[in-house]
């Protein structure tokens, strides 16, 4: 039987048709011979006084059978929808048989056509099931689903789409389903495509029961506090939680259906998305000119694809990188052509510190917009690299504030950070004054007829950004450990890029006469149970005193230079709301340009020196709350020592 199934599966798929015809004209047959039998209580004759009715029955229904795709279906992936497609070739074949024995005035008793139809749904279909059940059970594709080393798994959301990821896993070799689990009531303890359906609260029991080591999400409606309220049950047992790819993505060929992928760390931390005021999305872009400084960055690149969406005439992508800036000038081209969008898109090398070449930028493409996301941001390196940090941070930003106001662009937003906030780092201090310098430039320009808007948007850690402690602990995690983490009280606010981004073009909306806007972050998050989370919900145990044979180990390798244990948003209390349930406005002190003039100055001259006790100075008395915690850590620093002591090392 084996051997026979195996000949037929290797068989081209034009044989395979040729002979699943021929078997079907046979079951079609013995169907209608069969009704014969039981309407007439007899197999006597009956042959020879209706063979013209039973050679019909096959060349009625066979015709009819091939349009509806009855033969394109393949067997070993037959599911719900080939056996509807079964009903309806079937059951017409069927009607067209019996109008040819009537106006052919065959006898016929009118009650055998039913048995004949149901008895032809029996073979047709059953013929297809069984050679499903065969697949499976004799050939190794098909025992593949159930290998003993594939994962057994749990799919949470009984619906459309965890149905059909259900088929497509059965023949999977790394994951056997073995059951559904939905929130819906209704359904628990019923079958769907051969699979049960439980509730969450039985999940220990499916575990002992099955072996149960993975939970599949295909729920992508499920509300962001329903998710955390799953991970916060799951993570209590020895299961790894994944998700499973939408349809949309399927269908687009990003992933294949039967792919796997790690937790969305987003379900964790965030919350779910407030919709976003699209006069405010489109205010600064629709049908403008926009460039982005920085837009092959993580949240240079995201507010480049959602500018598109916004239709403007053409965005200009200034980036540094020569390889960030190819990459996300070609993924905008795909999303224009996809969207049939009209849009130019103009990338730019070049350096955010460049005035002249911003300004003939900024001239030649009539710039109305900027977003200027152009900084460095990890703070131990901008700690090891003072001067280059400050020039970035800072002078770029002057550099492109003062171009935007000699080409008269309407609106200049700049992409800040709670780093800001009384920083303890050069980073945020960097940060800060750029804001500073925004502050006295507008209040400089808000007298003139054709003043340029300034807005700066401040917010925290963005998850799945370049450096982010996310993927880090991920990697840690895929090679066994140990996870890395600061410090056990070290707290942080999280927000997904595209919501940063989305609040970003919002904010600047609104910006007029230097506001500091401060996003929403939602709830903080201890790094530590960040971390604890995700070893959990990758199916491993923590290595902990109690618990020494865990899988993998948290340590601690204490704060990094610059670092905070906490972050905030605002150096004041003044915090007024907007518009938007997520944006808050802020009023701060700051120098007016004539002073922030001389002392940019100053610090300009003390960088050209390269005297780092003189620049911690300076940015010290600029930036209100500015406390480093630790001794001048860039890696061209050398203290200064006594002249004796020199001498002495002379000689």
């Amino acid at each position: 039987m084996t051997s026979v199934f195996e000949w037929f599966l290797s068989c081209s798929r034009a044989k395979k048709r040729v002979i699943s015809v021929a078997i079907d004209a046979c079951m079609l047959t013995f169907a209608c011979w069969g009704a014969l039998v039981l309407r007439l209580g007899t197999a006597d004759g009956l042959i020879e006084s209706y063979w013209l009715t039973l050679l019909l029955a096959p060349v009625c229904a066979i015709p009819a059978m091939i349009p509806l795709g009855l033969y394109r279906a393949v067997i070993r992936y037959v599911g719900y929808r080939a056996i509807w497609t079964i009903v309806r070739a079937v059951t017409l074949g069927v009607l067209i048989w019996a109008a040819v024995v009537v106006l052919a005035d065959l006898f016929m008793p009118r009650s055998s056509i039913i048995i004949y139809w149901m008895a032809a749904l029996v073979s047709v279909g059953g013929t297809r099931i069984l050679g499903r059940w065969m697949f499976r059970q004799f050939t190794p594709m098909g025992r593949s689903y159930k290998n003993r080393h594939a994962r057994c798994a749990l799919i949470y959301g009984a619906g459309a789409s965890g149905q059909q990821m259900a088929n497509a896993f059965l023949i999977s070799p790394e994951i056997s389903p073995v059951g559904f689990l939905d929130d819906d009531p209704a359904i628990h303890g019923s079958e769907i495509t051969g699979l049960r359906v439980h509730s969450l609260d039985e999940i220990e029991t499916l575990i002992s029961r099955y072996g149960v080591d993975t939970v599949l999400l295909s729920t992508r409606k499920m509300s962001m506090h329903r998710k955390r309220e799953v991970f916060a049950v799951l993570e209590n047992y020895p299961v790894a939680v994944k998700t499973i790819p939408s349809f949309g993505e399927v269908a687009q060929g990003k992933i294949r259906a039967t792919d796997i992928m790690d937790m969305d760390v987003a379900d964790l931390l965030g919350r779910d998305a407030v919709a976003p005021d699209q006069t405010l999305l489109s205010s600064c872009i629709t049908s403008k000119s926009i460039l982005v400084t920085g837009a092959g960055g993580s949240i240079g690149s995201e507010l480049c694809r959602q500018i598109v969406r916004q239709a403007p005439i053409r965005i200009v992508l200034f980036e540094l990188t020569e390889f960030a800036l190819y990459s996300i000038e070609h993924e905008l081209r795909d999303l224009i052509v996809a969207k049939q969008l009209k849009i130019q898109i103009v990338p730019i090398l070049g350096n955010a510190q460049d005035r002249n070449h911003l300004e003939k930028v900024m001239r030649h493409y009539r710039i109305d917009t900027v977003y200027h996301a152009a900084a460095y941001k990890h703070v131990p390196l901008v700690e090891h690299n003072v001067i280059a940090g400050l020039q970035n941070n800072v002078f770029g930003t002057l550099a492109a504030a003062e171009a935007a106001v000699a080409c008269n662009v309407s609106n200049f937003v700049l992409v800040s950070t709670d780093k800001a906030v009384r920083p303890t780092n050069v980073m945020g201090a960097s940060k800060r004054m750029a804001e500073m310098v925004l502050q006295a430039i507008s209040e400089r320009e808000k007298t003139q007829y054709h003043s340029t808007q300034f807005a700066m948007v401040r917010f925290g850690n963005v998850l799945g950004s370049s450096g982010s402690v996310i993927p880090n602990f991920r990697k840690q995690i895929k090679n066994g450990g140990p996870v890395k983490v600061t410090h056990p009280d070290i707290t942080r606010y999280f927000m997904t890029i595209p919501e940063a981004a989305s609040l970003v073009i919002q904010a600047g909306s609104m910006g007029s006469e230097g506001d500091v806007f401060l996003l929403d972050m939602g709830r903080p998050v201890k790094i530590v149970d960040l971390a604890r989370k995700m070893i959990k919900l990758s199916g491993h145990t923590i290595r902990e005193e109690d618990s020494a044979d865990g899988d993998i180990e948290i340590i601690y390798t204490g704060l990094r230079p610059g670092e905070k244990l906490f972050e905030e948003l605002l150096i004041g209390d003044d915090a007024q709301g907007t518009r938007h349930p997520m944006i808050m406005r802020s009023s701060e002190a700051f120098l007016e340009w004539e002073a922030l003039r001389e002392e940019l100055i100053t610090l300009q001259r003390l960088i050209t020196e390269a005297d780092y006790e003189k620049i911690r100075r300076k940015i010290g008395e600029l930036v209100s709350g500015y406390q480093p915690e630790k001794d001048i850590q860039d890696h061209l620093y050398i203290p200064s020592q006594p002249i004796q002591q020199i001498e002495e090392i002379h000689h």
